[in-house]
C-alpha cells in the first residue's frame, strides 16, 4: 500500500521509525512522512534511506538535521517553522522519538510555544527487549545508557539495582562486559537478566540467564550491534541492623560462608556485600 497524502495540521509530529526491520513502521507514520511540510531527523541519511525504501520522495521539502549537537539554535529554527504554520515531522535515527533521543527538548519548546505536539507511535527497543527477556514486565524502569567511567557506572548501577522494578539499560558492545561485571558486583551473580542484541534484525539474539552466567558468556565472545540489557527487579533495601541480626543468628549454626549465602538469598542482597558484613562481624 502506497503512503497517502493527508492534510496535516500545523504542528510537530513525533514519528517512530523501525529499530531494525524497515517494515516495522506504521501506515500512519508513512502518511505523515509523505505529507509533512518539513522533515527533521536525528540522522538525515537514515531518514532519506527509510523514505526511499517505502517510496516516499523528499522532493523539494526541507530535510533538516536535528541531533545532540543542534542545541537551542537548531530548536529555535524548527519552532520558527511551526510558527509559520508548517507541519514538521521529527524522526529519530531508530525507534520512538524522545526515548534516549535529543527530541525531548524540541518537543518541550514546541509545546511551550503553544504549538500542536503529537505522536505516531511505533517501534522501540525498550518494550521489544522486555517482551523477549522472560522477566517481569508489570513494573520496569528504563535507565538509558550507563555512564562510561568505571566509578560513575558502579555508583549509578548500585542505586538502580535496589529498586523493585525490572531494569532496562542500553549499552555499547565495547562496554557490555564491564557493565555486566559491575552488575554482578552490585546486584549479585544470581540475579536473572537478559542481553538482547540486534533486535528485529537478521542476527537478532537474546541471551538469558543469571548475571554471572551472562558475564562469563560475553567474556568469551565479541558482541556487535545495538545491545539492551534487562535485569530482574531488586528488593527494597534491607536495613543494616536487620541484615546484621540475621547474620548473627545464622553464624551461630553455620560457617561464615554458608551464613552469608543464606542471608543474601533470604533478603535478595548481593552475596559479596553480605559476605563482607559477615567478615566484619567475625572480627568484632
Amino acid at each position: 500500500m502506497k503512503p497517502a497524502q493527508v492534510s496535516l495540521e500545523p504542528g510537530l509530529y513525533l514519528v517512530a521509525t523501525p529499530i531494525g526491520n524497515a517494515r516495522d513502521i506504521t501506515l500512519r507514520a508513512l502518511d505523515i512522512l509523505a505529507s509533512a511540510d518539513v522533515i527533521a531527523a536525528e540522522d538525515t541519511r537514515t531518514a532519506r534511506k527509510l523514505m526511499e525504501i517505502h517510496g516516499i520522495a523528499v522532493g523539494g521539502r526541507p530535510l533538516i538535521p536535528y541531533h545532540d549537537h543542534s542545541g537551542a539554535q537548531g530548536r529555535a529554527g524548527l519552532v520558527k517553522l511551526l510558527g509559520e504554520g508548517r507541519s514538521v515531522a521529527y524522526v529519530s535515527e531508530a525507534g520512538t522519538p524522545l526515548i534516549a533521543d535529543p527530541g525531548y527538548a524540541l518537543a518541550r519548546d514546541a509545546a511551550a510555544a503553544g504549538h500542536l505536539v503529537t505522536t505516531a507511535p511505533g517501534a522501540s527497543a525498550v518494550p521489544a527487549a522486555l517482551s523477549l527477556s522472560g522477566l517481569p514486565t508489570d513494573r520496569y524502569l528504563f535507565a538509558g545508557f550507563a555512564p562510561s567511567s568505571a566509578g560513575a557506572r558502579a555508583k549509578w548501577l548500585a542505586e538502580l539495582v535496589r529498586l523493585p522494578a525490572t531494569l532496562v539499560l542500553f549499552e555499547s558492545p565495547k562496554r557490555v562486559r564491564e557493565t555486566l561485571g559491575d552488575l554482578c558486583e552490585c546486584a549479585g551473580e544470581d540475579r536473572q537478566a537478559a542481553v538482547c542484541r540486534e533486535l528485529t534484525k537478521k542476527f537478532e539474539e537474546v541471551l538469558r540467564g543469571s548475571l554471572g552466567e551472562l558475564r562469563d558468556t560475553v567474556a568469551e565472545r565479541t558482541l556487535k550491534g545495538e545491545i539492551v540489557i534487562v535485569v530482574d527487579r531488586g528488593t527494597e533495601e534491607v536495613a543494616e541492623e536487620t541484615m546484621e541480626a540475621a547474620l548473627r543468628r545464622a553464624m551461630e549454626d553455620m560457617s561464615l560462608k554458608d551464613a552469608a549465602a543464606t542471608v543474601a538469598e533470604a533478603y535478595g542482597l548481593p552475596r559479596r556485600k553480605v559476605y563482607q558484613a559477615a567478615l566484619a562481624l567475625e572480627k568484632d
